[in-house]
């Protein structure tokens, strides 16, 4: 019996409960909470349900969890009920139902649902300036934001992953004197980008059109282009295509820009001061007013974000989500006041801050990059660890806090290295299932011989995996699969120390060895789930 289906035959005998004493079944909860206590001795699982409805009825909160607790002991999932403290009720599972969780976990798309079904997300993310490669922090979203179209969609959202690429305003012009100086064989702009990569991308622009230094705008078209192609092969390499690829520059070409700026004039939402257009952005509840419209007459930044806006709920999307740099904080507001001036739901747009990646070796900071010149560069990482490793890295912490990544410690093939430690866990599933098909050993479905203190473990491990990938979805957060994933891992290694799977020798093959089989299949399939929901490989041999 998965959380899921305990919490709902929980709610179900409360509501009768309710119903039996004629009490108020109005103050029933939509949803019961159980979670997994922090001692294992005090049962399976606990819910409060009872300190929260016992007020509300008027009844004491331990006289109502005992009736609570005679009422689940009816029940042939729950094998007993305990009253904790002030109303606490810890529950174990009956062997049989716990059973079911393996066979839940061997059907397909364990872990998937359906609470996001017919929602379309946008999600955008990466988004780096196409002036360079990617650095750290575009690898760190590269990775996560990946990951979270994976989660998303496991839930049941249909998600459009997108890039939105820069390509108009002044970095592009930097660029492309960038471009030109390197071409000369001149030093590069004050204000513009060094690197060997842009010598490499001048010669390249200079093959395919000699005479390109006579016209700036070839340049431009063919250098931004070349740099754009290697920025979707390098993310391509890392596991994380798009499905959309947007240019700024259409925003402005096709006239949307200026569609924007007129529909927030005609409903008020712009001012003049100045002789620029400010945006009434505090009236939604941005810090400050922005300029929409600057002086000279150009569009601001902002102005082609509306634009964007714009577009995007015109595609259908009921959430567009927007991952986005450490430096972004102030977004968050602005993009909800520019859907708020449209006349939209602010609660439409969603944005993630994410924070810097730093480089670690031999405990020393790791700052210059072969390639860039200046900083740290995605393929610089993945040349010195590998891409699984340097995906696992990115997402398996919060995106609110910066990372340290230990370039040692990723290179290291012990269980000190978290992506080493899970994927070797898969890797001994799979080779046991492997080592029973030779003895011709059948996995077998007796499952109230699970009756180990390590078998329930790993069930009650294994009946998490649903709860942590819609608890990830929910609240945008892919680490929390990385991080079940390690556990799920240590949880297996301690069943394997402590539980034969295979018989030894010529020791008779019986039916807990069988079951046992089961379960470490129901265990690799739920690796190999966990493992794909990050983009990591689930190698079957290490």
């Amino acid at each position: 019996m998965t959380p899921e289906a305990l919490a709902d035959l929980v709610r179900t005998t409360v509501a009768q409960l309710l119903a039996d004493r004629g009490l108020d079944t109005a103050a029933l909860p939509e949803q019961v909470t159980v979670e997994r206590p922090r001692n294992p001795e005090h049962g399976d699982y606990a819910t409060n349900i009872a300190l929260q409805l016992a007020k509300k009825v008027g009844v004491q909160p331990r006289e109502f969890a005992t009736w609570l607790a005679e009422a689940l002991q009816t029940q042939a999932a729950v094998a007993k009920a305990d009253v904790a403290g002030p109303g606490f009720l810890n529950l174990t599972i009956a062997t049989e139902a716990q059973g079911a969780i393996v066979q839940d976990a061997l059907k397909d798309g364990y872990g998937t649902g359906a609470e996001l079904g017919g929602k379309k997300i946008n999600l955008e993310f990466v988004s780096a300036n196409p002036t360079g490669p990617i650095h750290l922090g575009g690898a760190r979203w590269a990775a996560v934001g990946d990951a979270l179209g994976r989660v998303l969609e496991a839930r049941g959202a249909a998600v459009t992953r997108e890039y939105y690429f820069n390509d108009a305003g002044a970095q592009i012009d930097r660029f492309v004197r960038s471009l030109i100086a390197a071409a000369k064989g001149e030093p590069a702009p004050e204000d513009g980008y060094a690197g060997t990569y842009v010598s490499d991308i001048a010669a390249e622009v200079l093959r395919r059109e000699p005479g390109a230094l006579s016209d700036p705008e070839t340049v431009r078209r063919v250098g931004v282009g070349l740099m754009f192609e290697e920025i979707k092969r390098s993310l391509h390499e890392f596991g994380t295509d798009f499905d959309v690829y947007f240019h700024e520059d259409s925003l402005h070409q096709s006239g949307r820009v200026e569609e924007a700026v007129a529909k927030l004039k005609a409903n008020g939402s712009l001012y003049e001061k100045d002789g620029a257009w400010w945006l009434r952005s505090t009236d939604f509840g941005d810090d400050k007013d922005r300029v929409v419209i600057k002086s000279d007459g150009n569009p601001a930044y902002i102005a082609g974000d509306i634009a964007y806006l714009v577009d995007k709920r015109g595609r259908g999307f009921d959430l567009c989500i927007y991952m986005l740099g450490a430096d972004h904080h102030g977004y968050i507001a602005r993009l909800k006041a520019a859907a708020s001036a449209l006349g939209d739901d602010p609660d439409s747009v969603e944005v993630l801050i994410g924070q810097l990646v730093n480089l670690v070796s031999g405990g020393q900071p790791v700052r210059m990059s072969k390639r860039a010149g200046t900083v740290i560069t995605m393929e610089d990482l993945v040349d010195t660890v590998g891409v699984d490793a340097a995906r696992y890295a990115m997402i398996r912490s919060s995106v609110d806090s910066s990372l340290d990544i230990d370039l040692d410690l990723l290179r290291k093939h012990s269980n000190e290295n978290p992506v080493y430690y899970v994927q070797y866990a898969h890797a001994r599933t799979s080779s046991i299932l492997r080592n029973a098909a030779d003895l011709g050993i059948t996995p077998g479905e007796d499952f109230a011989l699970l009756t180990h203190e390590r078998e329930g473990d790993l069930i009650r491990t294994i009946g998490e995996f649903p709860r942590v990938v819609a608890t990830a979805a929910e609240l945008r957060e892919p680490h929390r699969v990385a991080r079940y994933l390690e556990e799920l891992a240590g949880t297996y290694h301690r069943f394997q120390q402590d539980c034969r799977v295979l018989p030894r020798g010529d020791e008779e093959t019986t039916p807990l060895h069988q079951v046992r089989l089961q379960l470490v299949n129901a265990t690799r399939r739920v690796f190999a789930a966990g493992l794909g929901l990050l983009g990591v490989t689930a190698p079957e041999r290490m």
